[in-house]
Formats: structure tokens, C-alpha cells, sequence
């Protein structure tokens, strides 16, 4: 099937049994098109069904929109987007035009312009979703919907990519025009107004979220296990919450409103409300404005009903708003704290107001025993709900000399940030009560301490710190307190690794047996890293042992070991144990003696896979550091499969970051910086002939059809900080080849391994970095903020 299909007119004519097959298959698929009530669906149900008896990797299914001027996908495979696409009936994409001139359009290649002008001097390919997802789009086989009793177009359907990786065949052409036939007949049929939304998620459906089936088993399941259908939603069938959101507001006529972790909390609105009846009432009032009260509902409908809240808000003009059940806990838990109402920070700071700084005393820590439920209590808690919330990850208490105030800074997305100054008279007592949190010596502040706070102890947020105190000048205790990023891991390729290096490491990690490194500075995400490859490894047939310092993500299926260097569990005695209990794969926290290091090397020689995390700046330098420690160079090469070097760059907020068209200077320094270390390869001695073919791949990848580039600088809004949200990974991939692998038994010299790492395919932190402000993630102010070279 697939090799008639993906050789164009090319014995088909003698195939007759095979073109049979195919049209049988084909029949099969039109009669339950005909026989179903909802096309949406039954095309979302049979559409890997189509992409198979086509041979084709995705399949997108096009609907003319309401104005007639643009065609709108209505089902998509491959790409995992709540969005439609909409494309203008137009040259300006291949869909459009084929919806406009109402022709079947079978392309070879989508990126050859001649076979595109061939079509039309006018034709276009839509680059965006390729640059976008890293996907890359080749043949393409695009026909129209017509109505032919009316000669309207309805819309169009596209199939991508032939899986033989040649231009689809006329048995393809002539079925898809059938295939086109029948869906025309079916829309007519049904283009009748939209049917009353049944349920609070029937809108799921109609946007071909999910199938029917889909959402009556989500239903059924929540029934038995006694929960809410909305997590099960989430946690089964991979909704996401605006999803579901937007679900609601179709249902009950009103806007969704998401949860913002940075809401401002409305405390005139809630200063006779309770958490008992918000919770039990299921609405909460969020904001005053221009719309009058605005109130936050899971069932606007039942509250507007029972107008109570008509009670409580006499005279005021009521808007509602909709949101999921987990959201609207969210919004709760931030206006309501688990310990009571908990004050601003404003107001607890004017509560402590009672030690006089000019008297020169300090609280003691029997004060802080003798009243449990002090300010200063609520406000070491206020200060680790905020830092969470905000998304910070570490907390700064930094106590000065003598009268001065105590500074609190939060380190959000790897920059610090002030949050609020102290009192000087309450710096011991802070410290005494975070030192109770973490059961550490009170009264021991000479040497530093380490400890860890399970925060649900005392506070509503089920999440552990780990606490650090240093004496610092002038008889004062700085302390740190790091969140750990407790939570699921994060899939494979969803850590923003570039497709080539995604490939590249997927085959390293697949191996049976060897050593892997994942290296980089303390915050670097090597640990996120190394357990999103665990994840991707984590089956039940593969037993995995990790020791690790502390256990920051929990995996199902992985046997955790925490170390515990006091009890004198460290490092190398956990691998010592782990190679006694039948592990195929080990990961380790941090290789940092020769003992630990030789124990992976022989591990990873038995038939073990071995993953470790080094303080190393790149790939290259980590084998140098461990050849230093005195490895074997040759067991060393033996064992290698490769080092990951990372670093973490601020990632542009995409509410506000600007584009721009860079001018000829600015791309030709991002050139020189992009090819300054491969100007010492021998694949590069032509420096002016290899910038050249850069450039090239540049506009193959990121440029637009007038072949110009687009960069993103920072601007800054009330969702962001200075223009910067969040980070996005920056990786060095050097994989154990033959060639490296040689240098390693020699013993070479760091530049000489780099010339071959980067012949042999591997990008530096630099090189990535620049291939992600090309993507607009990111700009190189960023980049090479984290980039030594």
C-alpha cells in the first residue's frame, strides 16, 4: 500500500488489487461519515485512520468561517493546540490557495519556491509552525470542499508528509478527492444552527478536544472514584485548565476568568466574608471596577439565582465570571490563608512596631515560645507563602550591623529582587523561629547550619525548603532558604531542547549501558534535566535506583534514596548498595571524588546505565576534570556516552515582547559570535565560505519568505519582571563518538576535544542560546549573561 502510494503514477496501472485494497479501505471510512450525527467528532475519531490509509504523518481538516474569507481548522492531528488556525483565502498558504482556486494542489517539497511558483508566482509556505515546533513539513496534498449542487465552497483538507518521503502518488489525489466528495455531502447535510451545549463540558467536543466517548468515560470514571470530573480531565485525558475554562464560559454565557498568582486581594470586598462560606457558597468577590463588583463563580448561574449575594452587596452592580474548581481553590487559598486571615505584610511590619529600635534590645526567643501566634509567626509565614507564590526560588534574609534594618530578597527567574525590610530588633527572633522550623540549634550562631522546613507543618502550602545559616560580620546570621521544586517531570521534549540536540540525546540515553553527565553550575536545572530522562527511561520492566541530595521530584517507579552524609550514607556508599541490588539504571546526585567517579565508570562497563551531575562550566572541560581525578582514560572512553552542559536564561514574556527586523550590523556580530569557536575546526577553514553557509541555514529556519529575520527585545508589563518571564534552557550536547573517545585515550588538550565535539555535531551554550533569541525566546543580553565565552 504505502510504496504504491508514495511513488506518483508509477505502476499503478498494474496494480490493480492494490488500488482495490485502497478504495475498499476508503469506502469504509465514507459510510461512517455518512452514518454519524456528528462530523466533528467522527473526523477526530477516524482522522489516524485517514493519516494511515494515506500514509501520511498529519492530517488537518479545514471549515470556511463565518465571514467566507478564511478557511478554519476544525480538526488538526500532530499538534497539541487549543487554538484554530485561520488562514486567509490567499496565495499567502497552500491551504488557502487551494480553498481559492479550488484546485488539488500535490507538492513535492513545500520549501522549493520553484515548485511552488510553478503552482502560482504568488504561492507561499507558512513557515511559522515549522520554526515553532521544530517540526519540518515536506509534501504536501491540499483539495477543496465544494458543494457541487451549489457550487459553494465549504472548506479543505490537507494531508502532510508522505511517510515513503516522496510527493504523494494520483491513487492519493484520486482518494482524496472522493474522500472530499463525501465530507462535502456531510457538511450540507448538517449546516444547520449548532446544537444546544448539553453539558457544562460538551464544549469539549464541539472543539474536538475530546470525543464523546472520551467524555463519557472521564464522566463514568469521576462517578466511581468519587471525584471531581474536571481533575480527572486533567490528570487522565491531559485537558488543560483553560480548556475546561473555556468550556464553562460557552456553557453559562459568561468570560472565564483563569487563577493569577499575583491578583491584588480585594480586602474591602471580603472583610465580612469568611472562608467557610466561600468555600461553601462556591464565589468569591475579585475585583471593583468599572463593571461594578466583579465575582468569581464556579456556577454563575446558581449564584446569580439565589441571590445571596445580593445580600451582601446590596447596591453594587454585579459581574460574574467562570472558573474551574481547581482555580477557584487557588483564588481561595490566596485570599484566605489555611492558618486564618493573614495580613498584609504592610500590616504585620505595623503590628511589630512595639520593639524600639533606638533602645538598642532585641527580642529574645522565649519571647517568640511565650506567644505561638505572634505577628512575627505570621510574617515568617507570610514571607514563604509570598516567595512561593511569586514564583521564587530561593529567599535572602540578610540582617545588618547595628541598627539597620533586616533586607528580605526573593531570587525569581535567577536575579534577586527586594521584598521587605525588618525591623533590626527582630532579626535574632527571625532567625530563632525559622531554626525552630527546621529543628536546628537556637542557640548555636557561630557556625553555619543546614536543615529543611516541611512547611505544612506550619503554614497552608504542602512544599519543603532547604535552609542554610552563615554567621556573617557584626555577630549577625544571614540565611537562605531554597524551595525545592517538588512536582512531576517535565517530558523530554518539553525542556526546550533545539530538535537536533533532542535527537541526538534521546539516542544517547536509549543505550543500554554507559556513563551520562549532566553538568553546569548549582541552579543550572541539571537535576530537572537528569529526571526527565528518567522519565523517559521509567518503564516497568527497567529498575532504577537514585541517590540524590535532597529528593526534589518523586518519580513512580523509581527507588529514591536520600543521602544523609551525617548518618554516613554518602554518595559512594549508596552506589556500593545500588550495584548490589540489580539496577539497570543508576542516577547519581553529584560525582565530585575519584571513589564515586570509579564506581560509575565500572558500573556503567557491567552493563549499567549511569547518570551523574558535575560542577563542570562546559561538556569538554567536564572529561578533562575527570581525567584529572585519575580515571583510567581508556575504561573512561569505554564507558562515555556523553556530557550535557546547561545553563538557565531569562525567557521573554510573550505578552509583551516587541519584535523588530535587526539591521545588517547587529545579525552579523550575532554571526561572529555564533561562529567563533568553529572557526578552529577543520570543516570551517574558509571563515567568509562558513559564515556564508550559517547565514544560509539561518534563512532556511528562522527567516520569513522575504527571507528577513525577526528578533524580540524586552519591554516590560504588569505580568512580568523588566520584560522577562520565566527561563529556558540553554545546552551544550557533546555525545561519546569514536573520534572523541580516541582524544580521551590520549589524553588531549580541552581545544582540540571542542574542534571535535563541533565537527561532530554539537552546538556550545553560545551557539544555542543565539539559535533561541533567532526563535524569539530569548535575546543574547540573556544569553550572554550565562555564557562565559
Amino acid at each position: 500500500m504505502s510504496a504504491v502510494l508514495g511513488t506518483p503514477k508509477a505502476g499503478l496501472a498494474d496494480d490493480v488489487n492494490v488500488r482495490l485494497h485502497f478504495f475498499k479501505k476508503l469506502q469504509a471510512v465514507t459510510n461512517k461519515i455518512h452514518a454519524t450525527s456528528n462530523l466533528d467528532e467522527i473526523m477526530l475519531d477516524l482522522s489516524q485512520d485517514l493519516c494511515d490509509l494515506f500514509d501520511c504523518d498529519r492530517l488537518t481538516l479545514y471549515a470556511m468561517s463565518d465571514d467566507k474569507t478564511c478557511i478554519v481548522s476544525r480538526v488538526k492531528t500532530g499538534l497539541n493546540s487549543f487554538k484554530d488556525f485561520q488562514l486567509p483565502l490567499s496565495p499567502q498558504s497552500i491551504a488557502g490557495y487551494a480553498a481559492l482556486s479550488r484546485r488539488v494542489i500535490n507538492l513535492r517539497d513545500v520549501y522549493d519556491d520553484s515548485e511552488l511558483k510553478s503552482h502560482s508566482p504568488d504561492l507561499h509556505f507558512q513557515r511559522g509552525v515549522d520554526q515553532h515546533t521544530g517540526y519540518r513539513t515536506k509534501q504536501m496534498l491540499v483539495a477543496p470542499l465544494i458543494d457541487e449542487q451549489t457550487n459553494t465552497l465549504l472548506g479543505a483538507i490537507q494531508l502532510i508528509n508522505n511517510r515513503t518521503g516522496e510527493a504523494f502518488s494520483s491513487v492519493a489525489e484520486e482518494g482524496i478527492k472522493e474522500l472530499c466528495k463525501t465530507l462535502a455531502i456531510a457538511y450540507t447535510q448538517r449546516l444547520k444552527p449548532a446544537p444546544l451545549i448539553r453539558s457544562k463540558y460538551s464544549a469539549l467536543v464541539s472543539e474536538a478536544v475530546l470525543s464523546a466517548a472520551e467524555l463519557e468515560l472521564a464522566t463514568r470514571s469521576a462517578r466511581r472514584k468519587s471525584d471531581d470530573i474536571e481533575e480527572i480531565l486533567i490528570k487522565e485525558f491531559q485537558v488543560t485548565g483553560p480548556m475546561i475554562g473555556q468550556a464553562l464560559a460557552k456553557f453559562f454565557g459568561v468570560a472565564y476568568e483563569p487563577f493569577k498568582a499575583d491578583r491584588t486581594k480585594p480586602v474591602e470586598l471580603l472583610k465580612n466574608l469568611k472562608r467557610e462560606f466561600v468555600e461553601q457558597s462556591q464565589w468569591v468577590p475579585i475585583e471593583e471596577g468599572a463593571e461594578g463588583v466583579v465575582v468569581l463563580a464556579i456556577d454563575p448561574e446558581h449564584v446569580r439565582n439565589a441571590r445571596v449575594i445580593n445580600n451582601v452587596f446590596p447596591k453594587a452592580r454585579l459581574s460574574y465570571r467562570v472558573t474551574t474548581n481547581r482555580e477557584f481553590r487557588q483564588t481561595a487559598d490566596l485570599f484566605f490563608d489555611a492558618e486564618g486571615d493573614l495580613a498584609s505584610v504592610g500590616d504585620l511590619l505595623s503590628g511589630m512596631d512595639g520593639g524600639d529600635e533606638d533602645d538598642g534590645v532585641e527580642l529574645s526567643e522565649a519571647d517568640l515560645s511565650a506567644a505561638a501566634e505572634n505577628e512575627l509567626v505570621k510574617l515568617v509565614n507570610k514571607v514563604i507563602v509570598d516567595a512561593y507564590r511569586q514564583g521564587a526560588s530561593d529567599i535572602h534574609i540578610e540582617p545588618r550591623p547595628g541598627k539597620e534594618k533586616t533586607v528580605i530578597r526573593f531570587r525569581k527567574d535567577g536575579s534577586l529582587e527586594p521584598y521587605i525590610e525588618i525591623p533590626s530588633s527582630y532579626r535574632n527572633a527571625i532567625s530563632a523561629r525559622i531554626k525552630i522550623m527546621c529543628d536546628l540549634d537556637i542557640s548555636e550562631r557561630r557556625k553555619p547550619q543546614d536543615g529543611k522546613i516541611k512547611f505544612k507543618k506550619f503554614g497552608p502550602l504542602d512544599i519543603e525548603l532547604r535552609v542554610a545559616t552563615i554567621p556573617s560580620a557584626g555577630g549577625v546570621e544571614d540565611i537562605v532558604m531554597r524551595i525545592l521544586a517538588a512536582g512531576d517531570p517535565i517530558p523530554l521534549d518539553k525542556l526546550g531542547v533545539l530538535p537536533h540536540n533532542l535527537e541526538r540525546l534521546r539516542a544517547a540515553v536509549s543505550k543500554p549501558y554507559g556513563l551520562f553527565f549532566v553538568c553546569g553550575p548549582t541552579g543550572s536545572g541539571k537535576t530537572t534535566t537528569l529526571h526527565s530522562v528518567l522519565h523517559h527511561l521509567n518503564t516497568p520492566e527497567t529498575k532504577i535506583w537514585t541517590a540524590e541530595d535532597p529528593v526534589e521530584i518523586t518519580q513512580k517507579g523509581l527507588r529514591q534514596v536520600q543521602v544523609n552524609r551525617k548518618s554516613g550514607l554518602d554518595f559512594a556508599t549508596a552506589m556500593r548498595a545500588f550495584l548490589r541490588a540489580d539496577p539497570d539504571v543508576i542516577m547519581v546526585g553529584e560525582m565530585r571524588d575519584k571513589e564515586t567517579v570509579s564506581m560509575g565508570i565500572e558500573a556503567s562497563l557491567t552493563g549499567h546505565l549511569v547518570f551523574a551531575t558535575l560542577h563542570t562550566n562546559s561538556a569538554p572541560e567536564s572529561i578533562v576534570r575527570l581525567l584529572d581525578m585519575g580515571m583510567d582514560p581508556f575504561n573512561f572512553a569505554d564507558a562515555l556516552l556523553g556530557v550535557l552542559a546547561q545553563r538557565l536564561a531569562k525567557r521573554l514574556c510573550i505578552n509583551c515582547k516587541q519584535a523588530y527586523e535587526p539591521n545588517a550590523e547587529e545579525l552579523q556580530l550575532l554571526l561572529a559570535e555564533y561562529c567563533e569557536e568553529l572557526r578552529n575546526t577543520d570543516a570551517f577553514k574558509d571563515a567568509q565560505a562558513g559564515q556564508q553557509g550559517v547565514l544560509k541555514n539561518w534563512a532556511k529556519n528562522y527567516a520569513d519568505t522575504n527571507g528577513k529575520f525577526k528578533l524580540y527585545k524586552a519591554t516590560g508589563c504588569d505580568q512580568c519582571s523588566n520584560g522577562y518571564k520565566g527561563r529556558v534552557g540553554l545546552h551544550e550536547l557533546m555525545i561519546g563518538t569514536d573520534r572523541l573517545k580516541r582524544l580521551i585515550q590520549e589524553h588531549s588538550r580541552v581545544a582540540v576535544m571542542l574542534a571535535t565535539a563541533l565537527e561532530d555535531g554539537m552546538l556550545t551554550l553560545k551557539m544555542d542560546g543565539i539559535e533561541k533569541v533567532l526563535s524569539g525566546i530569548t535575546d543574547i543580553k540573556q544569553v550572554r549573561a550565562v555564557c562565559i565565552k
